[in-house]
């Protein structure tokens, strides 16, 4: 059965609504259910739950539908119907129309289909139903129609099934190995059922937890450990097994880094001896620290690494005794990465004067790095010292009191306990501090006071107890008199005779019998009144001496504490202390019985001091004993008061009896002091059950004994203070411990005072004891104290390294190998070690250092030296014996230690990698490095010695170069190479000179009995050779040319102008040190105008032109001719100054500093570029630039900078004139002529040149009144002659002055000479000559390197704008040549232009140059991309001379001719019609009106003001406007003159067409003539090289006339003398005759036909030889005799006779003979021909011109002149294989 629809009462417009209504709200109404219904919210708010808590569906558009592409159901159930809604977006800006199909199965349904209408940006919500009937997956689709197709959303129902939601990635930090790094990441269940989990992770890394279970939806964090035990990167996956029956699995990946974490200990704080500041060092020292005290010190762990670094803090194995000093509060940590970890070591020492030393190890994770920390400290206690080591009261009477003062001082900074063991309650002698705290570095007087209580000499010895100092001992002296008892006064020098004679055992006598004995002579007196037996005396034994026995030794040897003594005693009392116990009741207390033994062998008197208010007393008070007997007496306790302690010291003294009165004592020596016995009483009264009073103390007390080497005493101190405010007694019950002495064993201590006591114990061996000392306070045995202390004998125990075996590499031989080798001190007792190597081991090891001390636990690293002698294995041994420091002479027991050492002896050498090394060119001054590889091929380490030989070569001195320092640094001249590999030794060199440099680089082996370089000298082996040269960038000006207004100037006289010539010569010298103060281009300066460093200063001088003309521009090609780079700078002033603050800057600026700024704001002065960089070879054309807009003269300095070069300051100068000024730019004030030899016969003529910078001609005269004086002051010899005082320079153009310099005497001659420029300025130029004398300075000394034959190339890319073609060559020189010959050179004029063919015509300034100059072809067309040879031929002839010329190319090309001759005839064709055409204006012909001129006629217009008359009838009609020719300027027009023409006049006048303006290519040509003797005696060997073929002149020599001194300028030839004085008109009116003149002749045809016929006629060839007839016309030529012509060789006679004798002799021997004679004549003839001028003129030119086609045709590529010659081998001819070779004729 069908499902029944849905949706049957839909109406249509719901469906258009559906943009705005919900698919639920439709299917609610369908279903007639209200919409706010349980159900429908349950189901509403569950599709929200789920749709919020997946991802968002996933949409398509389709034709502008955005629809979802699959609606998924999940969770179902069986029986229950779940409703998806398709919603249907319209995106596209039209009304879509479509249309569905329902899904295919039946499980999925829809609404009944209907036409679906979408406006732009509505949406439809379509209700999709899902009924499922059994339990498995469903899918189906929904199928939409539209007009461009259709499109399917899939509809799926899944089942739940089990899935884990994780990241694909997890990255974890970095880590460090054997550290643990961690993160986290969520593990979500998106499943509907309840997943186990479970993980498979492979190391290093596991997860937290490993499994689990999660319920739907559930989500739990799970933990990823890494722990790395290598540093790489790992990149692992980690697999999650889940599910239930089904396994399923997914992966993550889990990415981490792993590293090795670098550990460095600093130490902070104070510096340590050895250790530089600032450095990573590993030793702590504490220094000296007050005992007891804890001091605090820092030490920084650093984490080089980039990861977290754990680690440990583990100290050196513990002793056998725990008395640790040194702490560190913390035992493991984490450094931070790039950071640190702070540990704070603690010191606190317990023994003074003893040396600590521990070791903590800091050990990072895994044992991967372990950093030794050494700690070392040492302990300070109180240094306590007396002033006076005795008190000496003198006597006073019984019942006064006498008070004396004992001072006593710390030295230390350490407060000490003091106290002086004495009771002055019950004492005759007493203190008034007995005890107390003395502050460290003070002293303190005590005040010591004498009471007696019975007339006898009292002496006391008292000891002074310190805390952590050995005990001091004071004497208490001084005598009681009273009115019957005087005894005898005790001094300090008697004490000192007492001991004396107690050594000696005399003291058991009384002083009768020993002043009896004295008497006998039994006894002596030594020199220090003390007594001795004869007998030993005789015996030859010394008497003994008392010496000052040691404080511990004589405090503890008392024969009560210990069984020992150090002196026998004289009375003893016994017991020395006593408790009495409880007193209970107070009257019931026991008499102590006290027993004092006489041991001498005098009666003694024992006298008991009594003391008010004590609760003991002593019966009977005075008591004789007899010798050697005892005597009792009764110590009585009285206390009165109950529960209270009781304790005192009782003082009783005895002494002989005899010493009662003075009387007795015959010799003073004698004298006995009194001796003191002292009684420790003790009691108590408290009751039974009443509990003692509890004491209130502190107790310092060490742990352990300091050490002490078994079978040795070993003392502490330990101090009990009463911090309360009642009486402490204390009693030690010795018997308890009795390895231990304790003293003193029982006291009291007052409020607020302390008792210091001294512990000894004697270890007998090296196990550790335990002692445990009672000690009872206040009589009570509840407050029993229990004090454990610890006591070791220590051994002589060291530790060597390695189990004593010490390796050497192998060494070579007769060089030292070092290693350090550690021992350590395992004992707590300092340690004396020394070596002890075998005498014939000595030289070959040696240690250091060989003894020293070690103090306890104290390692110390030895050096260990091994210097092997030969080839060969060694085994040597060497031992060291250790003992206890001790300063007892006997010397104490020690130990040996033996240690094993194997090394071996071997042989090497080192070589360089590379023999020869070339760095090339290296700058002066930079630096240039390279590294030298060693290689050490051997098996052993080599320790090297590098030396270094300097060789400068090059064009230098070698004496002053010798002296240079070394120009090569070796990075370390000393070095070791391990064995089998390579050193690297960094070299730099840096060349001071630009020269060549060899550095020969030696080495040598370094041994011990040579470790320096001069004792290895005769040792040293080459290694390698290093080369470089020393280069300077080289900089050069190749070539300049001058465009704009400087156009006209030659370049010579550019290069003059310029100073180009000392500017390159600058160039290629070595820069100064200055230059060099700023290597390149700085802005340095403060001011405007900057400091001048460069000792050369140039000017640029631009020369003139008049204000408004074109600018001058100047290209120069700078041209690197050196071998490195170079970077070059024209730096302007502005360029050099400092941007500066405006405050900084000074307001007020010089004429000079406005000058410049206003140049430079205008930009006058220009280069283009600014700065530049070469590369070798390398050429660039640098543009400068003159601006003439201001008159006046501009300078501006403008700075060359080479970098790391020269820096040149350039003086740009130029002037800029008037339009109407005349004006001669001077180059100089000086003019220097060439030097010229004296005696010269034909001087030269030499040039002055003048620039014409105006627009207008200028004419200049010579004023030459000071050539006059010249000549006159020199014999009348013409030593300046002016060949041209006055001439004219048109403008733009350079004119020549001409001037012969012929010098009388071999010195300097100066002239002034005024040149005057009419209607300008005048200048006073100063010409300099120099005559020299070719015998001395040799004959062509100067003459021969004046010129030499040779061209000068020029570049050709030095062109300038719009230039098509270029010269092959800029300038030529032919050198010296002789008078009346020919020399010529070729010229290629090659057009660079790919598209425009060139016109050239060849330009020829002066008459004289034109009549010696010759060029072939003179003009021409060059098409695109050829060349034309041009041949320049000079044919001096008149006199010696310098020439210097200028040949000026005109360029044109081709187009604009042709296009200048089409408008010129345009032009013309107007002219001619507006001459014949005009127009009718008037309107009214019948009236006889005057015509009026046209008002726009032009004034200037001839054809239109003069017309003829018989066009007056026609003046009414207009005609065109005239054709005006515009006055072409002097100058080319610059942008000051294109302004003349207005507007108005340009359009009435046709302006008459301009030829173009050419481009012009300057030749410069110089040579040098000589007369022909000159030259054959100057140029010996140059003068066959040329072919005299020029006939001389026959006009007069102006320059012998001059020279030969026969005529003055006023002795000048008239007709020369009237045309150098004509006048410009004059000249022009010949001019204009002649050009008649010759234009008649031209015009006339019949001389054209007779010049023709003329030409057509042969020449006979006997005119040719005709040297008679030519000699008296002139023609030729006047040659030395050696070179002179032979007579005529047809002489008419000759002729004659030779007819007459060929007629008269008929006969055949006349016949024969008349033929022999004839080619005899003929031959004669021949040679005769030969040797005429005319023959070798004619056979020269055909070798001209046949030379001349050669080189044509080479240019041309048609001959190639430097191709190999053929050898062609023609086959023999076959007719002369058959036939015979004919016999040769006979000679007979």
């Amino acid at each position: 059965m069908p499902p029944r629809p849905l949706c049957t009462a839909t109406r249509a417009g719901a469906w258009r609504r559906g943009g705005r209504r919900s698919g639920t709200e439709m299917l609610a109404q369908a279903h007639g259910e209200p919409q706010n219904s349980d159900s429908f919210r349950k189901m509403h708010c569950g599709c929200v739950r789920k749709l919020s808590a997946r991802k968002a569906k996933k949409k398509g558009v389709f034709w502008g539908i955005e629809v979802a592409e699959t609606l998924r159901w999940h969770g179902w159930e069986l029986g229950k119907e779940m409703i998806k809604h398709l919603i249907l977006k319209n995106v596209h800006e039209k009304t879509q129309k479509l249309s569905y199909r329902c899904p295919s199965t039946r499980f999925f349904f829809t609404v009944f289909p209907q036409p679906i209408t979408l406006s732009p940006g509505m949406s439809l919500t379509l209700p999709i139903v899902f009924r499922p009937t059994e339990k498995r997956e469903y899918e189906d689709s929904i199928c939409f129609k539209k007009a461009e197709g259709e499109f399917s959303v899939t509809l799926r129902a899944t089942l739940p099934h089990a899935c884990l939601s994780f990241p694909a990635a997890v990255q974890l930090p970095i880590c460090a190995v054997h550290n643990v790094t961690e993160t986290t990441f969520p593990v979500r269940n998106v499943s509907d059922l309840s997943t186990v989990f479970a993980w498979e992770t492979p190391s290093p890394f596991y997860m937290i937890p490993d499994c689990g279970v999660l319920d739907p939806g559930a989500e739990c964090m799970v933990k990823v450990v890494f722990q790395p035990k290598v540093a790489v990167v790992y990149d692992v996956a980690a697999t999650c097994w889940f599910g239930g029956e089904e396994k399923q699995m997914k992966t993550i990946q889990l990415k981490a880094l792993a590293k090795y974490p670098y550990l460095r200990v600093s130490v902070t704080g104070e510096e340590y001896e050895g250790v530089q500041p600032g450095r990573f060092r590993d030793v702590l020292c504490f220094g000296s620290v007050p005992v007891g005290k804890t001091v605090e010190k820092s030490v920084e762990i650093f984490n080089m690494s980039v990861v977290d670094a754990p680690c440990r803090i583990e100290r050196a194995e513990d002793p056998l005794i725990q008395d640790h000093v040194f702490s560190c509060d913390v035992s493991h940590g984490v450094v931070p990465a790039k950071g640190k970890l702070v540990l704070c070591i603690q010191f606190q020492p317990q023994t003074v004067g003893e040396h600590s030393t521990d070791y903590f190890t800091v050990i990072s994770a895994g044992c991967l790095l372990q950093t030794v920390l050494k700690v070392v400290g040492s302990c300070k206690g109180p240094l306590v010292s007396l002033h006076q080591y005795f008190v000496d009261f003198d006597w006073i009477n019984l019942g006064e009191s006498l008070m004396r003062t004992l001072k006593i001082s710390n030295t230390s900074d350490v407060p000490a306990y003091y106290q002086f063991d004495i009771d002055g309650r019950g004492s005759v002698f007493s203190l008034d501090r007995p005890c107390g705290v003395l502050e460290g570095a003070t002293t303190l007087a005590l005040k010591v006071t004498f009471r007696p209580t019975h007339p006898i000499s009292y002496h006391r010895r008292v000891v002074c107890l310190v805390h952590h100092q050995e005990p001091m001992y004071v004497d208490f002296f001084g005598t009681c008199h009273s009115d019957t008892a005087k005894p005898a006064i005790l001094q300090a020098r008697h004490l000192s005779s007492y001991r004396t004679n107690m050594v000696r055992g005399l003291t058991f006598y009384p002083p009768d019998i020993l002043s009896v004995m004295l008497k006998d002579g039994k006894l002596q007196m030594d020199e220090k009144g003390a007594l001795m037996l004869p007998l030993e005396i005789a015996q030859d034994k010394p008497p003994k001496e008392y010496f000052e026995a040691n404080s511990m030794t004589e405090y503890f040897y008392d024969g009560v504490s210990s069984d020992l003594v150090l002196f026998p005693p004289h009375v003893s009392v016994s017991p020395r202390e006593y408790d009495f116990g409880c007193c209970v009741p107070l009257h019931k207390a026991e008499p102590l019985l006290l027993c004092v033994t006489n041991h001498t062998k005098g009666n003694i008197t024992v006298t008991w001091t009594s003391s008010h208010g004590s609760a003991f007393r002593v019966i009977p008070e005075i008591c004789d004993i007899p010798p050697l007997k005892s005597s009792a007496f009764h110590v009585l306790f009285q206390p009165t008061q109950l529960n209270s302690l009781y304790g005192a010291e009782l003082e009783g003294f005895a002494f002989y009896k005899v010493l009662r009165h003075y009387s007795n004592i015959e010799e003073d020596a004698t004298i006995c002091p009194s001796w003191c016995l002292t009684v420790r009483l003790r009691a108590h009264t408290y009751e039974a059950e009443r509990e003692h009073f509890m004491p209130q103390y502190i107790l310092d007390v060490p742990k352990a004994f300091p050490p002490v080497a078994p079978n040795a005493d070993t003392y502490c101190s330990m101090l009990l203070l009463n911090t309360g405010t009642s009486l402490i007694t204390f009693g030690v019950n010795q018997a308890a411990c009795p390895s231990v002495l304790v003293k003193p064993c029982s006291g009291h201590i007052i409020p607020g005072g302390h008792q210091i006591f001294f512990l000894s114990t004697h270890p007998v061996n090296t196990v550790l004891q335990q002692h445990v000392l009672p000690l009872q306070l206040n009589s009570y045995p509840g407050y029993t104290k229990e004090i454990a202390l610890q006591s070791c004998g220590e051994s002589l125990l060291l530790l060597l390294e390695g189990d004593g075996n010490l390796y050497f590499k192998p060494v070579y031989i007769g060089t030292s190998s070092t290693r350090m080798y550690t021992i350590k001190n395992c004992t707590r007792l300092p340690m004396v070690f020394t070596w002890k190597i075998h005498q014939s081991d000595s030289k070959i090891l040696s240690v250091s250092p060989t003894a020293g001390i070690l103090q306890p636990y104290e390692a110390m690293a030895q050096a260990w030296t091994f210097t092997p002698d030969k080839e060969t294995k060694y085994l040597l041994r060497a031992m060291v014996f250790v003992r206890r420091k001790s300063s007892d002479p006997v010397s104490p027991r020690s130990v040996h230690y033996a240690l094993r050492i194997v090394g071996e002896g071997a042989l090497a050498t080192i070589r360089a990698q590379k023999e020869h090394l070339d760095l090339g060119n290296v700058l002066v001054g930079d630096l240039q490095s390279c590294s030298i590889v060693l290689l050490n091929d051997g098996i052993c380490s080599l320790k090297y010695i590098l030396s270094v030989e300097q060789l400068i070569t090059g064009p230098c001195d070698p004496e002053e170069v010798c002296s240079d320092p070394l120009a090569l640094e070796l990075e370390h001249s000393r070095g070791t190479i391990p064995a089998r590999s390579k050193a690297f030794v960094r070299v730099t060199v840096r060349p001071a000179r630009r020269l060549h440099y060899t550095w020969s680089i030696k080495y040598a082996i370094c041994t011990l009995t040579a470790t320096d370089l001069e004792s290895r000298k005769e040792e040293r082996q080459p290694l390698c050779c290093i080369l470089a040269t020393g280069v300077y960038p080289t900089l050069c000006i190749t070539d300049a040319c001058s465009a704009g207004s400087a156009s006209g100037i030659s370049k010579l006289h550019l290069w003059r102008l310029f100073s180009l010539d000392t500017l390159n010569e600058y160039l290629e010298r070595d820069p100064t040190p200055s230059e060099l103060t700023y290597r390149v281009p700085t802005r340095h300066s403060t001011s405007l105008i900057p400091p001048v460093y460069t000792p050369l200063l140039l000017d640029f001088n631009f020369a003139a032109a008049p204000i408004g003309s074109e600018p001058t521009l100047v290209m120069l090609l700078l041209a690197n001719k050196g071998v490195v780079p170079v970077e070059w700078a024209f730096l302007f002033p502005s360029d050099q100054k400092m941007d500066m603050e405006h405050w900084a800057e000074d307001a007020e600026f010089s004429p000079h500093e406005l000058h410049q700024m206003r140049i430079q704001d205008n930009q006058l002065f220009s280069v283009s570029p600014k700065s530049g960089k070469l590369l070798p070879g390398q050429e660039e054309s640098v543009q400068l630039t003159h601006r003439h807009d201001f008159i006046g003269i501009d300078h501006l300095p403008v700075l060359l900078k080479v970098s790391y070069g020269h820096e040149i300051l350039l003086n740009f100068s130029g002037m800029t004139v008037e339009q109407d000024q005349r004006y001669v730019h001077f180059a100089s004030t000086k003019h220097l002529f060439t030097p010229i030899a004296i005696g010269t016969s034909h001087p030269p003529t030499q040039i002055y040149e003048l620039y014409n910078g105006g627009s207008m001609p200028v004419i200049f005269e010579v004023q030459l009144d000071n050539v006059v004086r010249i000549q006159e002051e020199n014999f009348q010899h013409p030593v300046f002659v002016c060949l041209t005082p006055r001439g004219e320079i048109p403008p733009g153009t350079t004119g020549h002055i001409e001037w012969i310099f012929s010098p009388l005497e071999a010195r300097t001659y100066l002239v002034d000479i005024p040149i005057h420029i009419l209607g300008g300025e005048s200048a006073l130029i100063t010409f300099q000559g120099v005559g020299y004398d070719p015998n001395t300075t040799g004959e062509t000394a100067t003459s021969s390197k004046v010129l030499t034959p040779s061209v000068f190339p020029g570049s050709t890319k030095l062109t300038v704008a719009g230039q098509a073609a270029t010269l092959s060559h800029n300038r030529i020189c032919f050198g010296n040549i002789p008078d009346c010959t020919k020399a010529s050179q070729l010229v290629f004029l090659n057009n660079i232009s790919e598209s425009k063919a060139v016109v050239f015509a060849w330009r020829i300034s002066t008459c004289k140059d034109k009549r010696m100059l010759h060029i072939a072809p003179e003009s021409g067309v060059v098409q695109p991309g050829e060349s034309i040879p041009c041949f320049i031929t000079l044919q001096p002839s008149g006199s010696a001379s310098f020439y210097s010329t200028e040949l000026v190319c005109e360029i044109y090309t081709q187009e604009s001719l042709l296009q200048y001759e089409r408008d010129l005839q345009e032009w013309e064709k107007e002219k001619e019609r507006q001459a014949v055409e005009f127009t009718i204006t008037e309107k009214d012909l019948g009236t006889k009106k005057k015509p009026k001129s046209p008002a726009w006629r032009s004034s200037d217009s001839a054809e239109t003001e003069n017309l003829p008359e018989s066009s007056a009838v026609i003046r009414k009609y207009k005609t065109l406007p005239p054709i005006k020719n515009h006055p072409m300027p002097n100058l080319p027009a610059g942008h000051f003159q294109r302004r003349m023409l207005s507007n108005k006049e340009a359009s009435r006048v046709w302006v008459k067409p301009e030829p173009p303006k050419p481009i012009l290519l300057h030749l410069g040509v110089t040579a040098r003539s000589y007369s022909i003797e000159d030259f054959f005696s100057n140029f010996t060997s140059e003068f066959p090289k040329y072919f005299l073929s020029c006939p001389f002149s026959n006009q007069p020599n102006l320059e012998n006339k001059f020279v030969n001194g026969s005529r003055g300028r006023m002795d000048m030839d008239p007709r020369w003398l009237s045309l150098a004085a004509a006048s410009k008109q004059e000249l022009q009116i010949v001019t204009d005759i002649l050009t008649g003149v010759i234009r008649g002749l031209l015009q006339n045809t019949q001389f054209h036909d007779a010049v023709r016929k003329s030409l057509n006629e042969p020449i006979p060839y006997f005119s040719q030889f005709r040297c008679a007839e030519l000699r008296d016309r002139g023609w030729c030529s006047m040659v030395p005799s050696r070179v002179s012509a032979s007579p005529d060789l047809y002489p008419e006679k000759d002729g004659e006779r030779k007819e007459t004798r060929q007629e008269s002799s008929p006969n055949y021997d006349l016949l024969e003979s008349s033929e022999i004679l004839h080619h005899e004549q003929l031959r004669e003839q021949k040679e005769m021909m030969s040797r005429q001028l005319a023959f070798g003129n004619l056979v020269e030119l055909v070798l001209e011109n046949t030379l001349q086609n050669i080189l044509i045709e080479a240019s041309r590529g048609e001959v190639v002149l430097t191709a190999r010659p053929r050898v062609i081998a023609l086959p023999p001819s076959p007719s002369r294989r058959i036939t015979n070779p004919a016999p040769p004729p006979s000679r007979g």
